[in-house]
C-alpha cells in the first residue's frame, strides 16, 4: 500500500490494498455527489474512500465492489476493527456483503447520513445480534426512526458483546424509548447510551430502567433540541433536566427506591409536584446510596417539604440538601427541620444525624416566625450541620438575624454560615451582634454576606478581619447593577503532555475534524524556517487554536510539556478554570523512535504529575462559591502501535480509575477514557463529540458574565482585522473603541459622570480578562488582544535563552540575577523582534513593566532610571560544582532549620512558578524594610535564597520537582528564640502569601546537625519531625518531663549517625512558652470543672539545668562525601556525553541543510536561464507584482484574479545565486487584470511558490529583500497550495508569478507541448505588455527597471544584472549591447 497521506484513484486502492505492510484497522466510506473520486490513507492503519455518486462518474458499483471484496476475503482482515460509513443509500446486495464482513473481528461501525429500507434495517439488525465481537454502533442522521430503534432492541435483548449504542439526530419516538427501555432491563453488558431525538422524547422508561436495575450505564438523552437527562455511573452523578409529565417524574423517582448507582441527584429547575414529593419521601426512606440531593428551584410548595423532612427522620445517607428557590413558608420549613432538632433534654442526638449541609431561602420563601424558631432550634441543638446557607431571603428581619447569631455562641460544629442577598442583614446592631459571636465561637470558618446592605455598605470589613481571611470579598460596584448578565460564549481547552505524546497532531486532527479545514501548512515547517537555536524551543510554546462553534467559540491551548505554563496562567487569569476543561494527552508508548509500551505505573506517574500541577496551580478561587473544580479527559494517543488486546489495556484502566476515585474531591476526571490514533480524523470522532459537548455544559454551568462582553469580543476582532491583526490596544484606544461601538459604555456628553462611565469600561475589560479573551495591564493602561502572541513571543519563560541574552552582557560579570534596566531592554527588544517580526508595537519599557506587574523581576531604587538594577530570576543558573558551607564559622553557632511542607502530597505540590516569585517577593519585602533591620546581604541561585541580617545567615531551598516543601535553614551565634521569630516575621508570611488557600503548609523541624553540615536533600528527607507532633509529645508527657524530652533521631547510612536533641533546644522559648501556657490552660479547664479552688503560686519552679557535658555532633563520614563526589561525576559525564550526541546532530542537519541548499539553487538557475537561445534573452524573466496599500508600503501579490487593479510589475536582478529586489525601480503599472492575463499568467503561479516553499524549507530566502514585502508569507503559500481556495482573493491577498517557474518542476518529471505553449504565452504576454508600456529597447529596460543585459563568461548563459553586481562582477560577466 502507499505510505501515508498518499493520494490514489478507486482501482489502485482496490489493487493495493491487499499488497500493504501494516493491517488496515480503520476503513472509512464517504458518498456524495462530487465529479471524481478519490482514496486517501490517513495513517498507517486508517484508510479513506470518496466514492463519487453523481450521473457522471462511474463509480457508483465500487462501494458494492469494495464490500465484496472484504467479505470474500474476511479472514485476511482480521485486524480490521472498525467501519465508518457516510452518505450510503443501502441496498440488499450491500447488506450481504456486510453481513458477512461482519461475522469477523469488527469492533466498530459507525453509519452517517444513511439510506436504510425496512428489509435493509431488519437484515442489518440480525446480523448485530449474531455478531459476537461488536462493541459500539452509531447512527447519526439515518432517520432509522421508531422501527429502527425497535430492531435494535430486540436484537441486543440477546447480544452480550455491544458496549456503546448511540442515535443522533433521529426521531425514535415512545415505542421506540420503550422497546430500548425493556433491552436495558435484560442487556448487562451495556456501558454507553446516546439518544439524540429531533423531537420531544419519552425519557423516562429509559431512565427508569436504568435505576430499577442498578445499571452502570453512561446515558445522555436529548430532545427536542434540549438536553433532558445525563448520568455518569463513575462519579455517580444524575442530571435531569427537564421531563414534561408528572407521571414520568413519578416513574423516575419511584425506580430510584432501591437503587445503588446514584450519588448524587440534580433536579434544578424541573418543576416538580406533592405527589413527587410523597414518593421520594420513600426514596429517602429506603435509597442507601444517595449522597447529594439539588432540589433547587422546583416550585416546591409546603406540602411537598413536608413529605420531603418526613423521609429526612429514617434516611441514613443524604448528606447534603439544597431547597433554595422554592414557595415554601414556615409550616414548611418547621417540618424540614424538625428531624435535625432535639426537643427536650433528654433527646441525646436529633433523629436525623447524617446530613451535614442545608440550603433554602430565596424570594419567594416566607420563613416566617414559626421558621426562625425552627431555625433557632437546629442552631441550638443540632451537633452535625457544619453549613446553612440562607440564599437570598427577603422574609427575615433584623431582629431575626441577630437572634440567630446570637444563637451561635455556643454552636461549636457550624463551620460555614451564608447569608447571601438577605436583606435583614443590615445596621450596626446586626455588625455587632457578628463580631460578639466571634468573639466567644472559634469554630465559626467563613460568613458569607455577599450582596447584603451590610456588605454594600462597606461594614462588612471588620468581620472578614475577624475571620482571618486576607481580603473582603470583592464586591461590584453600585454603577454596574444595570448591566445585563448573559452565559459566556468561550470555551478553554487546555492540552498537556510530556513530550511526544501526540499534542500538536492530536490539536490539528481535532481542528480539522471539527472545522472541516486544514491548519495552515507553513505552521508545520515553521520550526524548520527558524534558526537551529530555535527548534528545541518551538516545540514548548503555547500554541492556540480557535473554532467556531455555532454561537460558541472554543479555543484549543496546546500547553506543550511545560509545567511552568500552569502557573503562568494562574497568574494572568486567576479562576480560568471556571470557563475551561483540560485534556491531558499521554503516550501509550515511550517514545516515536522506541515502540515500546509503557507500564501502568509509567502512566500512573506521568498522570498523577500533571493532575497535582493542575490541582495546584488551579486553587487561587478554590474557596469562592463560583469555582468550579478543573474538568479534566484523558486522551492515550499511539493506541495503533500497540496491542488492543484487553490483557494490555485494562491494567491501565484499572489504573486511571483509581485516580479518579484518589483525586475526586479535587478534579473531575472524565469517566470515559479516550484511546486514539491523533493522525486519524475518524478515530478521533468521538473525542470531537465529547470536547463539543462538555463545552457546552461547562458555558451553561459557568458564572454570568456581563452581556456586552460577548459583544465587545466581536467588536475587538474587527477592530484588529482593520488594523493589521494589530495584537496591543492601548487603553485610550480601547476607550475611543466604546464611545464609538458600545452604546451602554458611551459617554452621552461633556457634563455626564466620566467616572461611572470608566468604571464600567474597567470592569468590562476585566471581565474580559477572567474570560481569557484578552490580557488587561490596568496600571500600565494596555489590552493584550492576542493572548498566543503574548505568551509565546512577548513573556518569555525559557531561562536558557534569558541566560543566553545576559551572557553577551559586556564586562563578564558573575550571574546574580541582577541586570540593569539599559541592557534588559536591549535583550528584550533583541528577542522580540527575532520572534514577531519588525512590527513589534511594545517598547521595551512597558515589557519591564509587564514583569514586574507579574512578579517576575523587581526594580531597584530609582525605579525607572535606566542604570537602576532589575532582580531577574530566571537569569539565575544552577550551581552544582560550588561546595556547599556556612559563610560563618564558630563553636558557639545555633543551627535552627523548619521545613514547610505540603500537607496533601498525594493531590498536590507547590507550582514550579512559586519559588521565583518567592524569590522576588522576598526581595521586595527586605528593600522595604532595610533601613529597620540594618544592612543586608540577598544572594541567589536558581533554587537557593541566601541572605544574612541582623547577624542571622539563611538558606532557603526548594526540594526536587516536584516540589513538595521549602527548608528554612538558618546558622547564626544569636539564640534560637530570635532566629524563629525573624522566620515568624519574615519568610513565612512571604511563603503562606504565595500560596493558594488550598495548599496547606506543615510546618516541621529539621535535624540541627543536617543544617550544621548541609546534608543533601536525599538524606534530609528522614531527618525531620512535625512541630505540631513534638509539641503533641510534650502535652501528653507529665510536667517534670517535658523540659528533659529527648528527641531521637534516625542514622542515615554513612552520612550521620543516630542521636539526639532535647525538645527545648529544638523550639524557641515563644514556642516552648505556648506549650506551657496550653498546660497550665488544660489544668485551669479541668479545676473549673472539679469544682477546684484555684491558689496562685508565689515561687518559680527552676526551669534551667547546668550541663557538664558538651554535645556530641555527629560528622559525615568519609564514605558519604566519596559517594555524593561519585554522584556529581557521573552527572557530569552524562551531561558531557548529551552535549555530545547534540553536536552530532546539529552536524547531520547542516550537511543536509547544505545539500538542499545546492539543490535549489540549481533550480532557481534552471528557471531564470531556460530557452537563452530564443531572442537572447531580450526581455528578462524573473518579474513579480505589487500592490500598494494606504500607507504606502509595498505588498507582493501572490493570486491574480480578473478585476485587480492598481498593480506594478517589478523586475528581479538575475544574477547568479544573488537573485534580489532591485532598490528605486520605476516599474510599469498594471491599471486592470483581464481575464487574458490570468490565463497567461496563471500556470506559473504554483511553480514559483514551489521554491518559496522549497526555500522556507531550508531556512533560506532565494529572492533577497522580497521578505519585507510579505508580512506573513507561511499562510500566503500554504492558502495558495490549498485547492478549494485557489480561487479566492481577499483585500489584503498578495499574488506573484515568475516566468518558467511551473516549467522548472515540470521539466523533471516529462516534457509535453502544453508546457511548452504556457511558456510562450506568458513570454508574449510580457512581450505586449512592455510594449504597451513603451518599453522596446534595452535602454528603456535600463531606465525603468534598472537592469542591464550580460553574459557570463563561463558557459554563455545571458542574465539581466543590477548596477552593483556589473560593476562588482566584471572578471565574470560581460555586459551585452541594449
Amino acid at each position: 500500500m502507499a505510505s501515508t497521506g498518499e493520494k490514489g484513484d478507486l482501482l489502485w486502492c482496490l489493487q493495493n490494498i491487499s499488497s500493504q505492510i501494516k493491517p488496515l484497522q480503520t476503513i472509512s466510506f464517504f458518498c456524495s455527489n462530487s465529479n471524481s473520486s478519490s482514496s486517501y490513507q490517513e495513517s498507517d492503519f486508517s484508510l479513506r474512500i470518496n466514492i463519487s455518486t453523481s450521473s457522471s462518474s462511474n463509480d457508483t458499483q465500487f462501494f458494492g465492489q469494495f464490500l465484496h471484496h472484504l467479505a470474500v476475503q474476511r479472514d485476511k482482515y482480521n485486524d480490521l476493527t472498525s467501519l465508518l460509513f457516510h452518505g450510503v443509500e443501502w441496498k440488499m446486495d450491500h447488506i450481504s456483503s456486510l453481513k458477512s464482513i461482519l461475522m469477523g473481528s469488527m469492533k466498530q461501525i459507525e453509519f452517517e447520513k444513511n439510506m436504510f429500507s425496512s428489509e435493509v434495517l431488519s437484515e442489518l439488525s440480525e446480523a448485530i445480534g449474531r455478531n459476537t465481537c461488536l462493541k459500539a454502533i452509531t447512527f447519526s442522521e439515518c432517520e432509522i426512526g421508531c422501527t429502527g430503534a425497535t430492531l435494535l432492541a430486540s436484537v441486543l435483548l440477546k447480544n452480550d458483546t455491544v458496549e456503546e449504542l448511540q442515535i443522533w439526530e433521529d426521531s425514535i419516538g415512545s415505542k421506540g424509548a420503550e422497546e430500548l427501555s425493556k433491552m436495558i432491563e435484560v442487556n448487562h453488558s451495556i456501558k454507553l447510551l446516546t439518544i439524540l431525538d429531533k423531537n420531544s422524547i419519552a425519557a423516562a422508561p429509559l431512565i427508569a430502567a436504568m435505576l430499577s436495575r442498578n445499571r452502570n450505564l453512561e446515558m445522555h438523552v436529548w430532545g427536542n433540541s434540549h438536553k433532558i437527562v445525563e448520568f455518569a455511573p463513575q462519579p455517580g452523578t444524575m442530571k435531569i433536566y427537564s421531563l414534561d409529565h408528572s407521571s414520568d417524574l413519578r416513574r423516575v423517582v419511584i425506580s430510584l427506591g432501591w437503587n445503588t448507582t446514584v450519588v448524587t441527584l440534580d433536579m434544578t429547575g424541573v418543576r416538580l409536584k406533592t405527589k413527587w414529593a410523597r414518593d421520594f419521601r420513600g426514596v429517602l426512606e429506603s435509597n442507601m446510596t444517595l449522597k447529594d440531593v439539588k432540589l433547587s428551584r422546583t416550585g416546591l410548595g409546603n406540602k411537598g417539604v413536608v413529605y420531603i423532612g418526613a423521609g429526612l427522620f429514617k434516611n441514613k445517607c443524604v448528606e447534603k440538601l439544597s431547597l433554595d428557590g422554592n414557595r415554601f413558608g414556615s409550616v414548611g420549613l418547621e417540618h424540614l427541620l424538625c428531624p435535625l432538632s432535639c426537643f427536650t433534654p433528654l433527646q441525646n442526638q436529633p433523629a436525623n444525624y447524617i446530613l451535614k449541609s442545608i440550603t433554602f431561602g430565596g424570594e419567594r420563601t416566607k420563613i416566617g416566625r414559626g421558621g426562625v424558631l425552627a431555625i433557632l432550634r437546629l442552631l441550638e441543638t443540632n451537633e452535625t450541620i457544619i453549613e446553612l446557607v440562607i440564599s437570598g431571603d427577603k422574609s427575615l428581619r433584623r431582629d431575626d438575624i441577630i437572634r440567630i447569631f446570637a444563637s451561635l455562641e455556643r454552636n461549636v460544629t457550624l463551620k460555614r454560615l451564608s447569608l447571601k442577598g438577605c436583606k435583614g442583614v443590615e445596621g450596626d446592631l446586626v455588625l455587632q451582634a457578628i463580631i460578639n459571636v466571634l468573639q466567644v465561637n472559634p469554630w465559626i470558618e467563613e460568613i458569607d454576606l455577599s450582596n447584603t446592605p451590610l456588605q454594600a455598605s462597606g461594614k462588612a470589613a471588620p468581620i472578614y478581619e475577624k475571620l482571618g481571611l486576607n481580603a473582603s470579598p470583592v464586591q461590584e460596584h453600585v454603577v454596574l447593577a444595570n448591566l445585563p448578565l448573559s452565559m459566556p460564549t468561550c470555551c478553554r481547552v487546555f492540552v498537556c503532555g510530556q513530550q511526544y505524546a501526540g499534542k500538536n497532531t492530536l490539536c490539528d486532527s481535532i481542528y480539522y475534524n471539527m472545522s472541516g479545514i486544514r491548519l495552515p501548512y507553513m505552521d508545520k515547517v515553521r520550526s524548520l524556517v527558524e534558526p537551529i537555536e530555535q527548534i528545541a524551543r518551538s516545540a514548548s510554546k503555547i500554541k492556540i487554536t480557535t473554532i467556531q462553534e455555532n454561537d460558541a467559540k472554543i479555543s484549543i491551548w496546546n500547553l506543550s510539556c511545560n509545567h511552568d505554563y500552569l502557573g503562568l496562567l494562574d497568574q494572568l487569569f486567576p479562576g480560568y478554570q471556571n470557563v475551561s476543561f483540560f485534556l491531558i494527552v499521554a503516550s501509550l508508548i515511550r517514545t516515536s523512535n522506541n515502540r515500546d509500551p509503557k507500564t501502568p505505573q509509567e502512566i500512573e506517574q506521568e498522570l498523577v504529575m500533571w493532575l497535582k500541577s493542575i490541582n495546584s496551580c488551579l486553587t487561587r478561587l478554590a474557596s469562592s462559591h463560583s469555582a468550579l473544580i478543573p474538568h479534566v479527559t484523558i486522551v492515550l494517543t499511539h493506541s495503533d502501535k500497540i496491542s488492543q488486546q484487553p490483557e494490555t489495556l485494562h491494567p491501565i484502566a484499572s489504573v486511571i480509575q483509581k485516580l479518579r476515585e484518589d483525586f475526586k474531591e479535587h478534579i473531575e476526571i472524565f469517566a470515559t477514557v479516550f484511546t486514539v490514533d491523533a493522525r486519524s480524523t475518524a478515530n478521533i470522532s468521538r473525542l470531537v463529540h465529547h470536547v463539543r459537548k462538555t463545552a457546552k455544559t461547562i458555558l451553561q454551568r459557568a458564572p454570568l458574565v456581563y452581556q456586552l462582553c460577548n459583544e465587545l469580543i466581536n467588536i475587538l476582532r474587527d477592530w484588529r482585522s482593520r488594523n493589521s491583526n494589530k495584537p496591543v490596544m492601548k487603553w485610550n484606544e480601547f476607550c475611543e473603541l466604546c464611545q464609538m461601538k458600545v452604546a451602554v459604555l458611551r459617554l452621552r456628553s461633556r457634563l455626564g459622570n466620566v467616572e461611572k462611565v470608566n468604571i464600567q469600561r474597567r470592569e468590562a475589560a476585566r471581565s474580559l480578562h477572567k474570560m481569557g479573551e484578552i490580557i488587561f495591564f490596568e496600571e500600565i493602561g494596555f489590552l493584550i488582544l492576542d493572548c498566543e502572541w503574548f505568551c509565546r513571543d512577548v513573556l518569555v519563560t525559557d531561562s536558557a535563552q534569558f541566560f543566553k541574552g545576559g551572557a553577551e552582557r559586556k564586562g563578564g560579570k558573575p550571574n546574580n540575577g541582577f541586570i540593569s534596566r539599559k541592557e534588559m531592554e536591549e535583550i528584550l527588544i533583541k528577542a522580540a523582534r527575532f520572534r514577531i517580526g519588525t512590527g513589534f508595537i511594545l517598547e521595551a519599557n512597558d515589557l519591564i513593566n509587564m514583569m514586574v506587574k507579574l512578579e517576575l523581576c523587581y526594580e531597584q531604587e530609582p525605579a525607572g532610571h535606566p542604570s537602576s538594577m532589575l532582580l531577574v530570576p530566571l537569569f539565575l543558573e544552577e550551581c552544582i560544582a560550588r561546595s556547599q558551607s556556612w559563610d560563618i564559622i564558630s563553636s558557639e553557632c545555633v543551627y535552627v532549620g523548619r521545613r514547610l511542607e505540603c500537607g496533601d502530597t498525594r493531590h498536590m505540590c507547590l507550582p514550579s512558578t512559586f519559588f521565583p516569585r518567592l524569590q522576588v517577593q522576598l526581595h521586595n519585602k527586605l528593600m522595604q524594610s532595610v533601613n529597620q533591620q540594618g544592612p543586608v546581604v540577598y544572594r541567589l541561585e536558581k533554587n537557593l535564597i541566601y541572605l544574612k541580617m541582623n547577624g542571622i545567615h539563611i538558606r532557603i531551598e526548594i526540594g526536587v520537582q516536584p516540589y513538595y516543601y521549602i527548608d528554612v535553614l538558618a546558622c547564626s551565634v544569636k539564640n534560637i528564640t530570635e532566629i524563629i521569630r525573624l522566620f515568624r516575621e519574615l519568610i513565612i508570611p512571604s511563603v503562606l502569601k504565595l500560596c493558594s488557600p488550598k495548599i496547606v503548609l506543615n510546618e516541621s523541624i529539621i535535624r540541627p546537625d543536617c543544617i550544621k553540615y548541609l546534608t543533601p536533600h536525599r538524606f534530609r528527607n528522614t531527618q525531620h519531625v512535625s512541630l505540631q507532633h513534638l509539641i503533641e509529645i510534650l502535652l501528653s508527657l507529665p510536667a517534670d518531663g517535658m523540659y528533659n524530652y529527648q528527641h531521637t533521631w534516625n542514622p542515615v547510612e554513612n552520612v550521620l549517625n543516630s542521636g539526639f536533641d532535647y525538645a527545648r533546644d529544638l523550639l524557641s522559648d515563644d514556642e516552648f512558652l505556648q506549650v506551657v501556657n496550653r498546660r497550665y490552660h488544660d489544668l485551669h479547664h479541668l479545676a473549673v470543672e472539679l469544682a477546684v479552688p484555684i491558689i496562685p503560686h508565689d515561687s518559680k519552679e527552676e526551669e534551667e539545668e547546668e550541663e557538664n557535658e558538651k554535645d556530641k555532633r555527629v560528622e559525615p563520614s568519609i564514605s558519604g562525601i566519596a559517594k555524593g563526589v561519585e554522584i556529581v561525576l557521573n552527572r557530569l559525564r552524562s551531561i558531557e556525553h548529551e552535549i555530545r550526541d547534540l553536536k552530532q546532530e546539529i552536524q547531520g542537519l547542516r550537511y543536509y541543510e547544505h545539500r538542499l541548499l545546492a539543490e535549489l539553487h540549481k533550480k532557481v538557475e534552471y528557471v531564470v536561464n531556460y530557452h537563452t537561445q530564443l531572442e537572447e534573452r531580450k526581455v528578462p524573466h524573473m518579474f513579480y507584482f505589487v500592490q500598494l496599500d494606504s500607507s504606502s508600503e509595498r505588498r507582493l501579490v501572490t493570486r491574480i484574479v480578473p478585476g485587480m487593479r492598481t498593480l506594478r510589475l517589478h523586475m528581479l536582478c538575475e544574477f547568479r545565486r544573488e537573485m534580489h529586489v532591485v532598490d528605486g525601480q520605476l516599474g510599469c503599472n498594471l491599471i486592470q487584470v483581464d481575464n487574458h492575463t490570468v490565463q497567461c499568467l496563471l500556470p506559473y503561479l504554483n511553480g514559483f511558490m514551489k521554491l518559496v516553499t522549497l526555500a522556507l524549507k531550508i531556512g533560506v530566502h532565494f529572492v533577497a529583500g522580497m521578505g519585507e514585502m510579505i508580512p506573513d508569507l507561511t499562510r500566503e503559500v500554504a492558502r495558495l497550495l490549498e485547492p478549494s481556495v485557489s480561487t479566492l482573493y481577499g483585500a489584503t491577498a498578495i499574488t506573484a508569478t515568475a516566468l518558467g517557474a511551473a516549467r522548472a518542476f515540470g521539466r523533471s518529471r516529462n516534457r509535453n507541448e502544453i508546457g511548452e505553449d504556457h511558456v510562450r504565452s506568458a513570454r508574449q504576454w510580457l512581450i505586449d505588455f512592455l510594449k504597451s508600456q513603451g518599453v522596446i529597447t534595452g535602454t528603456h529596460i535600463a531606465q525603468r527597471f534598472g537592469l542591464w543585459r550580460v553574459r557570463y563568461c563561463d558557459d554563455g548563459n545571458v542574465a539581466w544584472v543590477c548596477a552593483r553586481h556589473l560593476n562588482n562582477n566584471a572578471n565574470q560577466i560581460s555586459q551585452m549591447p541594449l
